[in-house]
């Protein structure tokens, strides 16, 4: 139901059927993830069955609030996004608090900085991080920090800038010897009009045209497809140690 509610047509494609999906989400209501949380009864540990991976918000990773404490609590891989106003040796307490044991694949660290600011905020968080030996996984969320408000009135995402901050992000990890482990984007399968840009270069006048979300702006397939051929493209790259780092002007 999960693959057929993202339109990836699966009469076409029979394979698709069997494919095994994992769902993710943030946890901002504790009280529907408190009423969600059960006990493994083989090892006692405490578990979030609303997903098989949640993330703390941006604006709800404060260290002595009660997301940061129920996260503590339960075994599931968990995220924590970073936004600019995130220092590092916060995030090193964050870490601390989150991923005691240093275990392996335990929190992962989604990085919203948007396309001018990622060069300015991501290095000194991955230096902080190395500096202490800690085991994260770091991922790019470039969706969240490139949101403006258009000339027509409609919240949208320019698609150059969020090109931009997953090239920059996969840059900077190069420069830093580190490994760009994720992309975490919005999209859809549908034809909509709610980023602005892309191949068939969608304006802010063609955003009343098809704009279905209730939420936040979505690439469509054709500008998702396009993300997936960088991706594939900088992914190559990496594992040919041939991704440019950014030059110094970008913040490095």
């Amino acid at each position: 139901s999960v693959m057929r509610a993202c339109c990836l047509g699966l009469e076409s494609h029979p394979g698709r059927r069997g494919t095994d999906c994992c769902t993710s989400h943030e946890a901002l209501l504790l009280g529907y993830e408190q009423a969600m949380t059960r006990v493994d009864s083989t090892t006692g540990d405490w578990y979030a069955t609303s997903g098989h991976m949640i993330w703390i918000g941006d604006r709800t990773r404060q260290l002595d609030h009660g997301h940061v404490e129920y996260f503590r609590g339960i075994k599931n891989p968990i995220g924590l996004k970073c936004g600019p106003s995130l220092k590092p040796d916060e995030l090193l307490k964050l870490i601390d608090i989150l991923n005691p044991d240093d275990e392996p694949g335990r929190l992962t660290l989604i990085n919203r900085f948007g396309a001018d600011k990622v060069g300015d905020h991501l290095p000194g968080l991955i230096r902080a991080v190395q500096r202490e030996g800690r085991k994260v996984v770091w991922s790019c969320d470039p969706m969240h920090g490139n949101t403006i408000t258009s000339t027509s009135g409609y919240k949208t995402r320019p698609f150059d800038r969020v090109l931009s901050e997953v090239r920059s992000f996969f840059q900077i990890h190069a420069a830093e010897g580190t490994h760009a482990g994720g992309v975490h984007l919005e999209m859809t399968g549908q034809d909509v009009t709610e980023c602005i840009g892309g191949a068939r270069a969608i304006t802010d006048e063609d955003l009343n045209d098809r704009y279905h979300t209730v939420c936040d702006p979505r690439l469509n397939a054709e500008q998702s497809i396009d993300m997936a051929f960088l991706i594939a493209e900088l992914l190559k790259q990496e594992r040919a140690g041939k991704v440019k780092p950014m030059p110094a002007a970008a913040g490095l």
